[in-house]
């Protein structure tokens, strides 16, 4: 956040007009005009910095003052500072059609890095990228003048191998290779000279200068690392630090021409011995020199990241080049993969290490990583590298946002990998969903490409209970977390004979403690049933407005229906009836999240006839679920879109065209039931208050037991005479009370309809039991709209209009 100070001349920068810019510019020119740039021109130039950099949309200034601004930065009586601001502004201006800057004579290494900038910032539009890397390397593999230095090429060399990386030709990067390893490898040790300061006090003299240390105060015996410490650095030094900030991509970019793979007749120890020969590496190729200093250096920044650091910010910049280290030394190992054998030594002590240390959990991502691509090689055991990475990470980590990423990033970035080669990947799927849990939306999109492949016949009922009750689980996490950090006596929360009274009395509380171990369980426990959750999520119901558990609830609804699409394409029958059957059960046992049972309802509904579609038969299967479901008129009040499909499904699959067990006995067994309900939902008695009822379930219940009846046409007597009680229903002064007059003109038309149709049984039959040739036609293929159009059609072709043919 900027300050009032900061934001009040923001505000005044961004509402300056064009005409009163074009001024301002005026008056700049004219101080930039004089014979040296004057401190009143130095800041002129930096409001007008602040003015065209304070607004989203490009400012224009005169053609001749940017001309005027380019002649400036070049010139060698102009400041540092006037250089640094007018480069500041172009860049701004940037892409400039003005622009006549050119690089190829300039000797001076600041001036060139700020020309640089302004080119790079025109997106290589007239090829300046490549003439910026060109020049730079040029002036790199030249010797510099006295008092210029190449720390200010790299950052712009870094730029333009980012923007353009075929600019360099092949001499190019093998000159430049050689370099960065000799920048690498041979740094001064001894810190910089310090200059006197000129007080009385001073001496005359300068000191000697002393060694660099190491980050415990030992004095550095071996070369110079991102990780020496010294009060004053040389510029090698600073090169050397630079050379490392570069390494990563340099490699990725132009390291790999060169790999070789060992000689499979040459011995481990002689391969490592010639490699790490100091001799005969001056002899290799660059890339392959580069390599071996590259690899050289990051041995030694594992080996400083031992020590005991004396400042806390010397451990985190311990852990940041461990990280870099291991991932350049795997870049290397891919490249040439003799280096895998010495650096499998290192990496196997550096685990077992850090392995304890939460503080360096995210040093484990990368050293996983090594040893996943090169596992031919390393002889480790990879399964103990896994297990402890996704048991003990997450479950102690979950909250750190940042490893949080990584890690789920890591995961993604190696699913395939996972689940062909380790079953403990598919495992961890409760550890791994902690991440989401407590750091969604941001991790949303990961895990949409991660889900797939945790997926399987073995683990879908448990992730799908998961996913329903993520909320639940983001709010145990917080309670688990407020438990570590306040914890309570074990007298007070042991005796199960004391009623918790707070969700943190709960955690430890034994009529709790399991469930809670459950739900933050940290693998797959799929003999396991989550029913003991019920009396839990009741408890857990004082956090559901926390923001965090809000925010995870909105994460279910996307992960549910990517659920849905991927079991779809590979699930078998006995998987869909479970599907089926928790569907039904589930739907009441949510976590008490208004909004999050509406979105949750909304998809459960809409993917219960795809499954019934994939599997017809659990109609027959599952009669006896389903019976108990659809025949308790409460599940119309409260699942009202899960019942109306259920329903729906018995009248479209109850048949001896999708199941050959379906008998008569079912048929009807089915028809009772729904028969009750629907005269529970529409009979008038006196003094009853009348359900109500979504017309769409009463609508769906006289469809279906006209479907059944026409399956079993002994039924038609009793379903044609409660379609033709409908009309005194809906005409009755308490149901006109509760349903709009377009809802039972709707329930009366379809109630009629269906009634005439049942007058003609043989047609009847035909439109709900097509044959087999015709049941993929449109009238078979809608929903809950084919029944309007089948008899609408069926009225077309037994009353068809004058002049029509009959066909």
């Amino acid at each position: 956040m900027f300050s009032a100070a900061a934001e009040s001349f923001l505000r005044q920068a961004r509402e300056i007009h064009e005409e009163e810019l074009r001024r301002f510019a005026g008056r700049v020119s004219a101080l930039l005009q004089g014979p040296e740039p004057s401190a009143e021109a130095a800041e002129g130039l930096r409001r007008l910095h602040l003015t065209v950099a304070a607004t989203k949309y490009p400012r224009r200034l005169d053609g001749k003052f940017v001309e005027l601004l380019q002649t400036v930065l070049c010139s060698p009586k102009s400041p540092e500072q006037v250089q640094v601001l007018c480069a500041a502004i172009l860049r701004e201006m940037s892409p400039c059609n003005d622009l006549i800057l050119r690089c190829d004579e300039i000797q001076d290494t600041k001036l060139l890095s700020l020309v640089s900038s302004v080119l790079l910032a025109q997106g290589n539009k007239k090829g300046e990228v490549a003439a910026v890397g060109q020049r730079v390397v040029k002036v790199l593999e030249g010797r510099l003048p006295e008092g210029q230095s190449a720390l200010f090429l790299l950052p712009v060399l870094a730029n333009v191998i980012n923007l353009s990386p075929e600019s360099l030709t092949e001499e190019q990067t093998d000159a430049v290779s050689r370099k960065l390893a000799d920048w690498l490898r041979y740094a001064s040790t001894q810190q910089g000279v310090t200059q006197p300061s000129g007080g009385f006090f001073s001496s005359p003299r300068t000191k000697q200068p002393a060694p660099v240390t190491e980050v415990d105060g030992a004095i550095a015996t071996d070369f110079f690392t991102v990780l020496s410490v010294g009060q004053h650095y040389t510029q090698d030094q600073w090169l050397n630090v630079q050379a490392f900030s570069m390494l990563r991509n340099w490699l990725l970019l132009y390291g790999g021409q060169e790999g070789k793979a060992p000689n499979p007749g040459m011995d481990r120890s002689v391969t490592s011995m010639v490699s790490t020969t100091s001799t005969s590496s001056r002899l290799l190729p660059p890339k392959e020199h580069l390599r071996e200093k590259a690899f050289e250096y990051c041995q030694r920044l594992i080996e400083q990241s031992t020590r005991r650091p004396l400042k806390k910010d010397d451990g985190d910049l311990q852990r940041a080049c461990l990280i870099e280290a291991v991932t350049i030394m795997d870049i290397i190992c891919k490249q040439d993969s003799s280096y895998v054998y010495r650096a499998v030594s290192f990496l196997k002590i550096l685990h077992g290490r850090i392995c304890g240390d939460p503080t360096y959990a995210r040093a484990l991502l990368p050293i996983a990583q090594f040893f996943l691509n090169h596992s031919k090689l390393a002889a480790v055991d990879l399964d103990a590298i896994y297990k402890h990475l996704f048991t003990d990470i997450p479950a102690q980590l979950f909250h750190n946002p940042s490893l949080a990423f990584e890690f789920v990033q890591f995961c993604k970035d190696n699913s395939q990998l996972f689940t062909d080669t380790s079953s403990i990947f598919r495992q961890s799927f409760p550890n791994l969903f902690k991440f989401l849990a407590w750091n969604s939306p941001p991790l949303i999109s990961e895990f949409v490409d991660l889900l797939p492949f945790l997926l399987d016949a073995g683990t879908a009922i448990e992730i799908f209970h998961l996913l329903l009750d993520l909320p639940c689980l983001t709010a145990a996490l917080d309670i688990q977390l407020r438990a570590a950090a306040f914890p309570t006596s074990e007298k007070a929360t042991s005796d199960p004979a004391v009623k918790p009274t707070t969700c943190l009395e709960a955690f430890r509380h034994p009529l709790y403690k399991s469930t809670f171990q459950y739900l933050l369980r940290t693998k797959s426990a799929p003999e396991d049933t989550p029913e003991s959750l019920i009396p839990l999520r009741q408890l857990l119901g004082s956090l559901a407005g926390n923001p965090r558990v809000v925010q995870c609830a909105e994460a279910v609804p996307v992960l549910l229906e990517l659920f849905f699409r991927v079991v779809a394409e590979s699930a078998d029958g006995s998987l869909i009836n479970q599907l089926v059957v928790l569907l039904l059960q589930r739907s009441d046992q949510l976590y008490e999240i208004p909004a999050f049972k509406d979105d949750v309802y909304r998809v459960l509904s809409s993917q219960l006839p795809m499954l019934c579609k994939l599997h017809p038969a659990l109609v027959v299967e599952l009669s006896t679920e389903i019976l108990e479901f659809s025949g308790a008129v409460s599940n119309i009040q409260s699942k009202e879109p899960i019942f109306t499909h259920m329903v729906w499904a018995v009248g479209e699959y109850l048949s001896v065209s999708y199941d050959k067990r379906c008998t008569v006995e079912q048929i009807t067994r089915f028809f009772e039931t729904l028969e009750a309900v629907l005269f529970e939902i529409t009979q008038l008695r006196p003094l009853a208050s009348t359900p109500s009822c979504a017309p769409r379930a009463i609508s769906v219940l006289m469809a279906t037991l006209t479907k059944l009846a026409a399956r079993s046409q002994d039924l038609i007597p009793r379903v044609s005479m409660f379609l033709s009680k409908m009309r005194t229903f809906v005409q009755s002064p308490a149901v006109t009370s509760v349903y709009c007059e377009e809802d039972l003109e709707e329930i009366l038309i379809r109630a009629t309809e269906l009634m005439n149709l049942l007058k003609m049984p043989s047609v009847a039959q035909f439109v709900f039991n097509p044959p087999m040739d015709v049941a993929s036609t449109r009238l078979q293929r809608e929903v809950n709209d084919s029944l309007p159009l089948a008899l609408r059609m069926v009225t077309h072709l037994l009353e068809p209009a004058p002049g029509c043919t009959p066909v």
